[in-house]
């Protein structure tokens, strides 16, 4: 199963790139897609080359879908909605930060989830659905690993948290 990152001109990347190193020193295989295949400049000016195009990918094989925040005026789409309610009706793990966050409530995606649309939180994690402020990057990385058991137990789990929330020196 795939963990599948939707990438746009003008993401984010920085709100994704932690999540993205926790998937990858665990093994677990990642796409990049873009709405065309073709690579894509983010807003913190890095070139990202994606995988795939969005209608390449196979619904079956994704077990998460994360929407960085960004420019979404090319990715809120009734396209986009469709493949989100899709994913949403399969089961899949719906994961969005930021601005990524308005593209599921204007999908449907949050009508009846707690999110952080409807609650004063900087993360939530509601019905396979998590939702986080930008601010909460280190908060959403980590939920989505715990989502998936990327941490070994507890120790590790906190180990990360106090590393990359806290910035405690771990020997």
């Amino acid at each position: 199963m795939k963990h599948a990152f939707l990438i746009y001109e003008n993401c984010c990347l920085y709100e994704v790139v932690i999540l993205n190193y926790f998937l990858s020193i665990t093994q677990q295989e990642m796409v990049f897609c873009s709405l065309d295949g073709k690579p894509v400049r983010a807003i913190e000016g890095y070139s990202i080359n994606a995988d795939m195009a969005l209608h390449e990918l196979e619904e079956k094989e994704i077990s998460s879908f994360i929407i960085p925040g960004g420019d979404i005026s090319k990715i809120d789409t009734k396209e986009i909605h469709t493949f989100l309610a899709e994913l949403k009706s399969n089961g899949v793990l719906i994961a969005a930060i930021c601005a990524g966050v308005d593209v599921l409530d204007h999908a449907g995606i949050l009508t009846g989830i707690e999110s952080t649309h409807s609650k004063e939180a900087d993360l939530c994690n509601d019905n396979k659905v998590i939702t986080a402020r930008a601010n909460a990057y280190v908060d959403f990385a980590i939920e989505v690993a715990k989502e998936f058991e990327l941490f070994e137990d507890e120790a590790d789990l906190q180990e990360t948290i106090d590393f990359w929330k806290y910035h405690k020196y771990i020997p």
